[in-house]
């Protein structure tokens, strides 16, 4: 078995040339395992030019497209560290990463010099900006040959350095090898039962770590094909998926709930071609599950993935009749325990604490940062993911939150998952997030934001008698805060904290 993703590619180079990898649905364009290969070479090969050598970083600020991708894999294929930079980062924290990470040169677009530059000026060392065209057909460094590769690649070399949202504090660089890349691709290739017939559609960035591992590896690891836009389009979606016939669909809780309020264009039929829709990156409601699954006739499979185990942690059987609403599903590739947050003890059954796992996907550890790494692991090698949930008889996982945005309301812990979904099953809302603010006597109190959906109407003390009815009195929000949007990382989940700090 191939131990590089390089290795991966010279062999579907080899098998299968002229089969489509990658669709790019606003240009038509198609890019085969053999052009990605000659431009892969031509990848490793500029930036050798360049003067980069085996395991230097090399960032990327882009939107997802054919150039995107051919940076992304042909980078890693050749030795080098891939850095993919957050296009919704604010200033400060861009500039924090890129001067943190120690990358010699960016890729960019034209469309973002102005941003990338205020960042830069706040960075005390010299990067190198190249500015190029991401729908271009080759990359552009033509004086790259693109006949071999200039460096060796060992398995247990650094591939990709992410760096977390950093909405409790500074980003953390995760530190992902080729193997723990390999691994959680494979993963998912085996559990979906994924080939060469198979094919994708996902407009989840490429800067966040299911855009890369689910959406891009996934298929490349199975000789399977992907369809990437830009980003995603309620309006665009259903036709994309009529034109291009995928066979499952990449998606976060956030694209469902927009798809389903939308509803399935009338000129649009059904689609035969979709076995599934995979959901990770934020808690799926079940509500929100059944709606569109009665909505559009296509199976979800709720999965969950964290950026220190490269997207890969738990996921639902394929088979709908084994699934289980609300959870997140057995572990997937790696071993898995509930323990005591405060003393490790292994809890039973039913009982909720801290969800642990192990397995070959997980981090090698934070990039300049021995401490938190060292906390991040028990001393038998367990990664601590900072998730609170419970296991149940059958092995199935539930997240019910995360140990720092957990609600500690008169002694009693209350997981705002509970209070979001109970306010998505009010005809009016189309998002919730629940969050934890001071209060002089019980400690904390409960506030909610609300997004409602277009054209709904409802007022706080319409929630307010919805949610003592669904919750009781104790549980219901204090406060109710109607906005426009949540604030979200790049994969969808819904950051509590921002929320919290900007009151």
């Amino acid at each position: 078995m191939s131990d590089t993703p390089r290795e991966v590619l010279e062999a579907h180079a080899r098998q299968r040339p002229h089969a489509a990898f990658l669709v790019s649905p606003e240009t038509g364009r198609t890019l085969t395992y053999g052009a990605l290969a000659r431009e892969a070479r031509r990848v490793a090969r500029a930036l050798a030019a360049r003067g980069l050598r085996r395991g230097d970083k090399v960032a990327f600020y882009l939107h997802n497209s054919l150039q995107t991708v051919v940076l992304f894999l042909g980078a890693m294929a050749g030795g080098y560290v891939v850095v993919p930079l957050n296009l919704l980062a604010q200033r400060s924290q861009l500039a924090w990463v890129i001067g943190h990470c120690d990358c010699r040169l960016i890729y960019s677009a034209r469309a973002y010099e102005r941003t990338l530059a205020e960042a830069l000026a706040e960075v005390h060392r010299t990067v190198e900006v190249v500015y190029l065209d991401p729908d271009a057909a080759q990359f552009p460094d033509e004086g790259a040959a693109d006949d071999e590769w200039p460096e060796p690649v060992a398995s247990r070399d650094a591939a990709l350095l992410m760096y977390t949202s950093g909405t409790t504090g500074k980003p953390k660089g995760v530190l992902l090898d080729h193997a723990n890349l390999l691994a959680a691709a494979r993963h998912v290739a085996a559990w979906h039962g994924l080939g060469p017939q198979d094919r994708c559609l996902s407009a989840l960035p490429l800067y966040h770590v299911n855009g890369q591992v689910i959406a891009t590896l996934a298929p490349f690891v199975s000789g399977g094909s992907i369809v990437a836009p830009h980003r995603f389009s309620v309006s665009a979606w259903w036709h994309w998926v009529e034109h291009h016939a995928p066979s499952w669909l990449n998606v976060v809780p956030t694209i469902l709930a927009y798809l389903v309020n939308a509803g399935l264009p009338a000129q649009v039929p059904r689609f035969r071609s979709v076995r599934f829709a995979r959901s990770a990156s934020a808690p799926l409601p079940p509500d929100l599950q059944r709606a569109f699954e009665r909505s559009f006739g296509i199976p979800v499979i709720e999965a969950m993935g964290m950026t220190e185990t490269a997207s890969v942690v738990f996921c639902n059987p394929s088979d709908p009749a084994r699934r289980k609403y609300g959870s997140v599903g057995l572990p997937c590739g790696v071993e898995a325990k509930v323990v005591d947050p405060a003393s490790g003890r292994v809890l039973g059954d039913g009982m909720t604490g801290e969800i642990c796992v192990r397995g070959p996907n997980v981090m090698s550890g934070y990039y300049k940062s021995p401490e938190e790494t060292a906390a991040a692991f028990d001393r038998e090698g367990w990664l601590r993911t900072g998730d609170l949930g419970y296991r149940d008889a059958d092995g199935f996982y539930f997240v019910t939150g995360r140990l720092k945005e957990l609600i500690v309301k008169g002694g009693e812990n209350i997981a705002p998952r509970e209070i979001d979904e109970a306010l998505l099953r009010h005809p009016a809302v189309l998002e919730a997030a629940a969050v934890g603010v001071p209060d002089p006597d019980y400690g904390q109190e409960i506030c909610a934001y609300v997004v409602l959906k277009p054209g709904a109407a409802a007022d706080a003390e319409a929630l307010r008698a919805h949610c003592q009815a669904e919750l009781g009195r104790y549980k219901t929000p204090r406060e109710f805060r109607f906005v426009a949007e949540l604030p979200k990382g790049p994969s969808g989940k819904v950051q509590r904290l921002a929320l919290a700090a900007a009151r």
